[in-house]
């Protein structure tokens, strides 16, 4: 195809749709189809809203849109680039964050938790003040608790001096630097020796045999961000284990585990994990409270 072959937005988009099916691309990354992504993508490109595809699908497009539409639509379906890092955003509900190749695309589904406050484990969300949120990549997550805990102020760690410089610019996007501490810490390891109310994680926790069948999308982004070892709980172990000299008396412990809740319950077979609720179902999510932690400690 050449871009003689192009006249306007309905155009690319079918042709936009078709590649993508055809190339048997991965949706992990924000849409979960190829009309949604092709739609998101186009728009993005040609600086249109995202959300008023219909009253532009008859435009004509001049020609140099449209050689930059096919150039996008050659680097999703021919690189595997995901979408989010050709357009440099990500969406968390209504939260746009600025993306790149130095984190992992932000979709955790702590977020969707969020807006609730985490109830009713915290039953009282303005008397919330302090907040840890380990490997923090992009800092999507600092950023909503911020809003949801008003009276909080959030350290939000992460080993990578990549992923914090992404995370340095969310958190200015958001005019938050009063609220949200970046720190460069190996987990707990060069954390303030201070208590919280609540600490959350989205760690690596893709467990070895995962990480040779993941896409090619995930391939692109930092391996670091991605791999748990063999069970995808290295990191989940220390975290749990870091967590109750961390917590106040009434803190909880929120932790991502993705796909992994049978290897989470055989690492720790001597806790009750609570599973939350969440878009994908109950076992990606798991919640600790401080009392757990240290009743496990005092065993």
């Amino acid at each position: 195809m050449t871009p003689n072959d192009f006249s306007t937005l309905r155009d690319l988009l079918r042709y936009a749709v078709s590649r993508l099916n055809g190339a048997d691309v991965f949706f992990g990354h924000g849409s979960s189809n190829a009309f949604d992504e092709a739609a998101y993508l186009l728009l993005h490109t040609l600086k249109l809203p995202l959300d008023r595809l219909e009253p532009f699908l008859d435009a004509r497009l001049l020609p140099e849109e449209i050689e930059a539409l096919l150039r996008v639509i050659d680097k999703r379906t021919i690189e595997r680039v995901p979408a989010a890092y050709i357009t440099r955003e990500a969406w968390l509900g209504d939260y746009r964050f600025y993306v790149d190749e130095r984190v992992i695309v932000p979709r955790s589904f702590i977020a969707e938790l969020i807006p609730s406050q985490f109830s009713p484990w915290v039953p009282v969300p303005d008397e919330v003040t302090q907040i840890l949120d380990v490997c923090t990549g992009s800092a999507c997550l600092p950023v909503m608790l911020a809003d949801a805990f008003p009276n909080a102020v959030i350290d939000a760690v992460d080993i990578s001096t990549d992923a914090l410089a992404v995370a340095e610019r969310n958190v200015s996007d958001y005019e938050m630097e009063d609220r949200i501490t970046l720190i460069e810490s190996d987990l707990y390891s060069d954390v303030p020796p201070k208590k919280y109310d609540i600490i959350v994680s989205n760690p690596p926790y893709v467990n070895s045999d995962s990480m040779t069948k993941l896409p090619q999308e995930y391939l692109r982004e930092p391996q670091l961000a991605l791999a748990g070892g063999p069970d995808g709980m290295d990191l989940v172990r220390k975290i749990v284990a870091g967590a109750a000299d961390r917590l106040k008396p009434a803190g909880i412990l929120v932790v991502e585990i993705g796909n992994e809740r049978e290897h989470a319950e055989a690492a720790f077979p001597d806790l009750e994990l609570t599973w939350l609720t969440t878009s994908a179902g109950d076992d990606m999510v798991f919640l600790l409270s401080a009392e757990q932690l240290r009743a496990k400690r005092r065993k």
